[in-house]
Protein backbone atom coordinates (compact mmCIF):
# COMPACT_ATOMS: atom_id res chain seq x y z
CA UNK A 1 0.00 0.00 0.00
CA UNK A 2 1.38 3.39 -0.97
CA UNK A 3 0.89 6.55 1.10
CA UNK A 4 0.16 9.80 -0.67
CA UNK A 5 2.80 12.47 -0.30
CA UNK A 6 1.29 15.90 0.48
CA UNK A 7 1.66 18.65 -2.07
CA UNK A 8 4.67 20.91 -1.32
CA UNK A 9 2.49 24.06 -1.28
CA UNK A 10 0.35 22.59 1.52
CA UNK A 11 3.44 21.67 3.53
CA UNK A 12 4.88 25.15 3.00
CA UNK A 13 1.66 26.84 4.19
CA UNK A 14 1.47 24.62 7.28
CA UNK A 15 5.07 25.37 8.23
CA UNK A 16 4.47 29.09 7.73
CA UNK A 17 1.42 28.95 10.00
CA UNK A 18 3.36 27.14 12.71
CA UNK A 19 6.17 29.70 12.56
CA UNK A 20 3.69 32.59 12.68
CA UNK A 21 1.96 31.06 15.70
CA UNK A 22 5.25 30.94 17.58
CA UNK A 23 6.05 34.59 16.86
CA UNK A 24 5.81 37.46 19.33
CA UNK A 25 2.49 38.17 21.02
CA UNK A 26 0.39 40.84 19.35
CA UNK A 27 0.33 44.30 20.88
CA UNK A 28 -2.52 44.74 23.34
CA UNK A 29 -5.35 46.70 21.80
CA UNK A 30 -7.49 49.30 23.47
CA UNK A 31 -10.41 47.67 25.27
CA UNK A 32 -13.68 48.48 23.59
CA UNK A 33 -16.46 49.32 26.03
CA UNK A 34 -20.03 48.43 25.22
CA UNK A 35 -22.86 50.85 25.78
CA UNK A 36 -23.46 51.76 29.40
CA UNK A 37 -26.78 52.03 31.18
CA UNK A 38 -26.46 55.82 30.99
CA UNK A 39 -26.03 55.54 27.20
CA UNK A 40 -29.23 53.50 26.96
CA UNK A 41 -31.20 55.92 29.15
CA UNK A 42 -29.94 58.79 26.98
CA UNK A 43 -30.99 56.92 23.82
CA UNK A 44 -34.44 56.33 25.32
CA UNK A 45 -34.84 60.01 26.24
CA UNK A 46 -33.95 60.96 22.68
CA UNK A 47 -36.36 58.38 21.23
CA UNK A 48 -39.32 59.43 23.43
CA UNK A 49 -42.13 61.09 21.47
CA UNK A 50 -44.84 62.63 23.64
CA UNK A 51 -47.09 63.24 20.63
CA UNK A 52 -47.68 59.49 20.23
CA UNK A 53 -49.86 59.53 23.36
CA UNK A 54 -52.26 61.91 21.58
CA UNK A 55 -52.99 59.17 19.04
CA UNK A 56 -53.80 56.39 21.52
CA UNK A 57 -57.51 55.62 21.77
CA UNK A 58 -59.08 53.33 24.36
CA UNK A 59 -62.56 51.86 24.18
CA UNK A 60 -63.03 52.85 27.84
CA UNK A 61 -61.12 53.92 30.94
CA UNK A 62 -61.91 50.47 32.36
CA UNK A 63 -60.16 48.76 29.41
CA UNK A 64 -57.20 51.10 29.80
CA UNK A 65 -56.99 50.40 33.55
CA UNK A 66 -57.34 46.65 33.01
CA UNK A 67 -54.47 46.62 30.49
CA UNK A 68 -52.43 48.86 32.80
CA UNK A 69 -52.98 46.51 35.72
CA UNK A 70 -51.74 43.58 33.66
CA UNK A 71 -48.64 45.49 32.53
CA UNK A 72 -48.04 46.59 36.13
CA UNK A 73 -48.21 43.03 37.48
CA UNK A 74 -45.87 41.71 34.76
CA UNK A 75 -43.36 44.55 34.46
CA UNK A 76 -43.54 46.75 37.56
CA UNK A 77 -44.65 44.84 40.65
CA UNK A 78 -41.38 42.93 41.08
CA UNK A 79 -39.68 46.21 42.06
CA UNK A 80 -42.54 48.50 43.07
CA UNK A 81 -44.51 45.83 44.96
CA UNK A 82 -48.00 44.52 44.23
CA UNK A 83 -49.64 47.68 45.62
CA UNK A 84 -47.12 50.27 44.39
CA UNK A 85 -45.59 50.92 47.81
CA UNK A 86 -41.99 50.42 46.62
CA UNK A 87 -41.66 47.18 48.54
CA UNK A 88 -41.02 44.66 45.78
CA UNK A 89 -37.62 43.69 47.24
CA UNK A 90 -36.10 43.07 43.79
CA UNK A 91 -32.34 42.45 43.98
CA UNK A 92 -30.09 43.94 41.30
CA UNK A 93 -26.32 43.42 41.37
CA UNK A 94 -26.51 42.31 44.99
CA UNK A 95 -28.56 45.29 46.22
CA UNK A 96 -32.26 45.33 47.03
CA UNK A 97 -33.92 48.10 45.07
CA UNK A 98 -36.02 50.55 47.06
CA UNK A 99 -38.10 52.54 44.58
CA UNK A 100 -40.39 55.24 45.98
CA UNK A 101 -43.99 54.49 46.84
CA UNK A 102 -46.55 55.62 44.27
CA UNK A 103 -49.01 56.18 47.10
CA UNK A 104 -47.33 59.02 48.99
CA UNK A 105 -48.86 62.47 48.47
CA UNK A 106 -45.46 63.95 47.58
CA UNK A 107 -44.57 61.31 44.95
CA UNK A 108 -42.70 63.16 42.18
CA UNK A 109 -45.17 62.23 39.43
CA UNK A 110 -48.36 62.69 41.45
CA UNK A 111 -49.59 65.49 39.20
CA UNK A 112 -47.36 64.98 36.16
CA UNK A 113 -48.92 62.63 33.58
CA UNK A 114 -46.49 63.22 30.70
CA UNK A 115 -43.30 63.21 32.82
CA UNK A 116 -44.49 59.88 34.28
CA UNK A 117 -44.85 58.43 30.78
CA UNK A 118 -41.42 59.76 29.79
CA UNK A 119 -39.91 58.24 32.94
CA UNK A 120 -41.48 54.84 32.29
CA UNK A 121 -40.23 54.99 28.68
CA UNK A 122 -36.65 56.08 29.49
CA UNK A 123 -35.95 54.68 32.97
CA UNK A 124 -32.90 55.79 34.96
CA UNK A 125 -29.32 54.76 35.67
CA UNK A 126 -30.21 53.52 39.17
CA UNK A 127 -32.13 50.49 37.91
CA UNK A 128 -35.47 51.60 36.47
CA UNK A 129 -35.67 49.80 33.10
CA UNK A 130 -35.86 51.90 29.95
CA UNK A 131 -39.10 50.20 29.01
CA UNK A 132 -39.53 52.08 25.76
CA UNK A 133 -36.40 50.43 24.39
CA UNK A 134 -36.87 46.96 25.88
CA UNK A 135 -40.37 45.83 25.28
CA UNK A 136 -43.24 48.12 26.21
CA UNK A 137 -45.10 49.82 23.41
CA UNK A 138 -46.43 53.35 23.85
CA UNK A 139 -49.92 51.90 24.35
CA UNK A 140 -48.71 49.76 27.28
CA UNK A 141 -46.82 52.70 28.78
CA UNK A 142 -49.98 54.81 28.56
CA UNK A 143 -52.02 52.03 30.16
CA UNK A 144 -49.66 51.40 33.06
CA UNK A 145 -49.22 55.13 33.72
CA UNK A 146 -53.01 55.48 33.79
CA UNK A 147 -53.25 52.48 36.13
CA UNK A 148 -50.70 54.04 38.50
CA UNK A 149 -52.48 57.41 38.41
CA UNK A 150 -55.88 55.81 38.89
CA UNK A 151 -56.99 53.31 40.18
CA UNK A 152 -53.74 52.58 42.10
CA UNK A 153 -53.19 56.08 43.48
CA UNK A 154 -56.92 56.83 43.47
CA UNK A 155 -57.60 54.06 45.98
CA UNK A 156 -54.69 53.93 48.50
CA UNK A 157 -53.75 50.37 49.36
CA UNK A 158 -55.89 48.84 46.62
CA UNK A 159 -54.42 45.74 45.05
CA UNK A 160 -53.92 45.87 41.30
Amino acid sequence: MRHAIPDRSIVTVMISLCIAACGPAPEPQEEVQGPTRADSVSMALQAFDATVFDTIVWESDAARAERGGLVFRISCAKCHGPNGRGDGDFVMQGDTLRPPSFLTPDWQFADAPMPLRRYIFSGNVAGMPYWGLVGLKYRDIDAVAHFIESPLRGIPGAAP
